[in-house]
């Protein structure tokens, strides 16, 4: 991999896919390395033009010396993008590289076509306790917080995963100290939520349901001040979730970034069943989770095969694959309906997939009291007692 001068630093990078495709450009998060995007980098490097490269103090970029702010890693990437000739790409950013991505979209609105925040924030306090990690790492070493990092990372049942491992690896063979505390001490200085608003590029939010680093709340925030942003939550995933949950993000990705790079969700091709299943099946797993719907095309069988086809392809490639209604506001569609029709089973279905799709327990309340005027207080009622059914607690912070 090829190593560029951008910024006055030294960064090393990797660039794969067709020439003339659009570019995607995946920015790493702190303590990790442009390899944590190898799985997104192998799934769209056949439609896009996959651009990874490690931040400034990690992997192979080079520890630049004196402090730095995140505005700074915004211009290092804006300079590796000018000095590879490239005019706009899609702006991928996980954690610091959400940050860099927040802050790139700000500076130079010319370079970033789509943007995507991955288990990010806009304001990660405390100060403190950014610079109390930077004075351990150095001197200590990276082994003073491994353990802890990997904790945060992972979900309980992934800590132990090969992905896990690896990540617990580099973080420990491949990431200088210095670099990693830099970088520490430009986080505890930022905060950026006067200025997204600012930001005109298209975005997706995304956050983990178990991340304990940067929660749902603050994807929320995210998605609140950026114009027009989408909300997505992953779940069974912690703070890493390009490694821990590889094809939720990639199909999130392929969805928000189209798979020709248009920006258009994956729709089915006239004519083509495969590619028509295929692009169905990605938005049916980013909504209502990967184990869910593997579950139930795993128990059709060979009676009830044909009619998972056709709900993927038509269901979920035709009409949640056109973009001219954001997810929220299908989901909404979806809710209102099946409480409607009483479909008890479809509406908790669609509970959770709606609060991963943006929609707040204050409006699912409010989305329930007026179907009571056109759908009847029976079935509102019913409703409620379904919504707390299934979400319990989760409705209580707003109701």
């Amino acid at each position: 991999m090829p190593n560029i001068q951008a910024n006055g630093t030294t960064l090393h990078y990797d660039l794969t896919g067709p020439a003339d495709a659009p570019v995607v450009a995946f920015s790493n998060s702190l303590g990790t390395t442009l390899a944590m995007w190898d799985a997104q980098a192998a799934a769209l490097s056949g439609t896009f033009r996959c651009l990874r490269y490690d931040t400034r103090g990690h992997g192979g970029s080079a520890v630049s010396p004196g402090s730095f702010e995140v505005e700074t890693l915004a211009a290092d990437l804006a300079a590796l993008l000018d000095g590879l000739g490239i005019a706009k790409a899609h702006v991928v950013g996980l954690s610091l590289g959400g940050m860099t991505g927040q802050a790139l979209a700000i500076a130079r609105p010319d370079l970033v076509d789509r943007l995507v925040i991955v288990a990010s924030a806009a304001y990660l306090p405390p100060a403190d306790l950014w610079r109390e990690r930077a004075v351990l790492v150095r001197q200590r070493g990276m082994a003073a917080v491994a353990e802890n990092v990997i904790g945060r990372w992972f979900t309980p049942p992934e800590q132990a995963s090969d992905g896990a491992l690896a990540t617990k690896r580099r973080l420990l063979e491949e990431i200088p100290a210095e670099g990693y505390a830099l970088c520490c001490e430009a986080i505890g200085r930022m905060d950026l939520r006067g200025r997204i608003g600012a930001i005109a590029a298209p975005t997706l939010v995304i956050s983990g349901a178990q991340d304990p680093a940067t929660p749902i709340a603050m994807g929320q925030e995210m998605a609140g001040l950026i114009p027009g942003a989408e909300f997505a939550v992953v779940a069974d995933a912690a703070h890493l979730i390009a490694v821990e949950r590889p094809e939720a993000v990639t199909a999130l990705l392929r969805r928000f970034l189209g798979e020709g790079g248009d920006g258009r969700r994956p729709t089915p091709v006239p004519g083509d069943g495969a590619a028509a299943f295929e692009a169905g099946l990605a938005n049916r797993r980013a909504v209502l989770g990967a184990e869910h719907v593997d579950r139930s095309l795993a128990q059709a069988g060979a009676f009830a095969s044909p009619w998972q086809d056709f709900i993927t392809r038509y269901a979920w490639g035709e009409i949640w694959g056109d973009d001219t209604l954001p997810w929220k506001t299908r989901s909404m569609i979806v809710l209102s309906i099946t409480l409607a029709l009483g479909r008890e089973e479809e509406f908790k279905l669609h509970l959770k997939p709606a609060l991963r799709n943006g929609v707040t327990p204050a409006e699912l309340r409010a989305l329930l009291k007026q179907a009571a005027i056109y759908a009847g207080v029976p079935a509102a009622n019913g409703a409620f007692r379904w919504a707390r059914d299934v979400l319990g607690p989760a409705l209580e912070p707003e109701g």
